[in-house]
């Protein structure tokens, strides 16, 4: 297989402002006896392969995508997989022999971002490695965020310019699993850190608007582009990828739409019970919420959040109390904060964002709305997924 001399292969990033390709990245091929080909990373994960061939392949991989970059417009970046397995074998002081490479391709370095792999096994002397690739004008990547926790903080160390989300999380994520709030959370950290994002193997429309929903400033996966040998024009897929951002958007009107005609629904709901809980009267006098199959439950606080009431759920075709709450302080709940920030003076009904409930486990939004003169707040709790 080493024979099979690897070469360079180049996978776009589309910038999602444009959809223009922003860089490529370039990726490792070997060609079998029928021409036809193949991954080199069997190859690099092979223990019997030895280290020495390794570094070897490595940097001709590299030569030849600096080689052939020349051949892309001048505005694009080209991101080089370097592994901090190497970088543990250099010498002190010695000379990188990336930078090397990149002096002698005549390549600007600014167009060059280093994608660090496999952090896990990072050296001590990788701090130092990043901070010359940046005094050489070079961008830093870190490819697979998210896939070891344990990494974060070295990760924010190292103050990298991109982040790469790693694909088999942001892939699961992208399918409705659990795993998205931990996507989007690393996405919104990413973000405030100054860090652009690449979402890597996006194959289908439902990754791309989940990478959409997540900022990320780049996308790259199949479903534009597999890696290939010759270069994309730099608008090859501005078309195709307008017409799934103007999809994502019309979904997002539509959820708006229905965020729209929740309020409308959650209105007429509280001003029946606004009347029912001014009036004291019991809870068997309440209609029931056949309108509204996303009620939850009904409760009431004091002004400072303990709350004052059971909780009402209607089950079973009547409405049964649960006491078990009386007296729980709610003020530190996102939900309650961001309605006492409105005021209790307006008297107007607010909506949390979604967030997921402690004691349920569900994902839910709060309505709120202040009651009997700002004395009591009237709470209702919303399934999320039944909207």
């Amino acid at each position: 297989m080493i024979d099979g001399l690897p070469f360079a292969v180049f996978q776009p990033f589309i910038d999602t402002a444009t959809g223009r390709i922003a860089g490529v990245e370039a990726l490792a091929r070997l060609r079998d006896a029928d021409g036809r080909m193949h991954s080199a990373g069997p190859l690099f994960a092979d223990p019997k392969t030895p280290p020495a061939a390794l570094r070897r392949l490595d940097r001709q991989v590299r030569e030849d995508a600096l080689r052939r970059f020349h051949q892309a417009p001048a505005d694009w970046f080209l991101s080089l997989n370097i592994s901090p397995r190497w970088i543990s074998r250099l010498r002190p002081a010695q000379p990188l022999p990336s930078l090397i490479q990149l002096q002698r391709s005549a390549i600007d370095p600014t167009r060059i971002v280093f994608e660090i792999t496999e952090l896990g096994g990072a050296s001590q002397r990788l701090p130092d490695v990043v901070s010359r690739y940046r005094e050489a004008g070079a961008r830093i990547a870190i490819d697979d965020f998210g896939a070891g926790y344990s990494q974060l903080d070295r990760v924010l160390a190292l103050q990298p310019d991109i982040l790469k989300l790693d694909m088999r999380l942001f892939q699961e994520a992208a399918r409705g699993g659990p795993s998205g709030e931990v996507v989007k959370a690393l996405a919104q950290m990413a973000e405030k850190t100054g860090c652009w994002i690449i979402a890597e193997g996006v194959e289908t429309e439902a990754e791309l608007n989940f990478a959409l929903e997540c900022g990320a400033r780049y996308v790259q996966g199949f479903l534009f582009a597999k890696p290939e040998m010759e270069l994309f024009a730099s608008d090859a897929f501005v078309g195709r990828f307008a017409r799934l951002r103007d999809s994502y958007v019309q979904q997002k009107l539509a959820e708006r739409a229905r965020l729209v005609n929740l309020r409308q629904q959650l209105a007429e709901l509280m001003g029946e019970l606004k009347l029912w809980a001014e009036s004291g009267a019991p809870a068997s006098s309440l209609k029931a919420p056949d309108n509204y199959p996303w009620l939850l439950r009904i409760y009431q606080c004091d002004r400072h959040g303990t709350q004052l009431t059971p909780n009402l759920e209607w089950r079973q075709q009547s409405w049964h109390a649960d006491d078990r709450y009386l007296g729980h302080n709610w003020s530190w709940r996102p939900y309650f904060y961001q309605l006492l920030a409105e005021g209790w003076e307006e008297r107007r009904l607010t909506l949390s964002t979604t967030y997921r409930d402690a004691t349920s486990n569900q994902y839910c939004l709060t309505a709120g709305q202040f009651i009997d003169n700002g004395r009591r707040l009237l709470l209702v709790d919303i399934d999320a997924a039944g909207l």
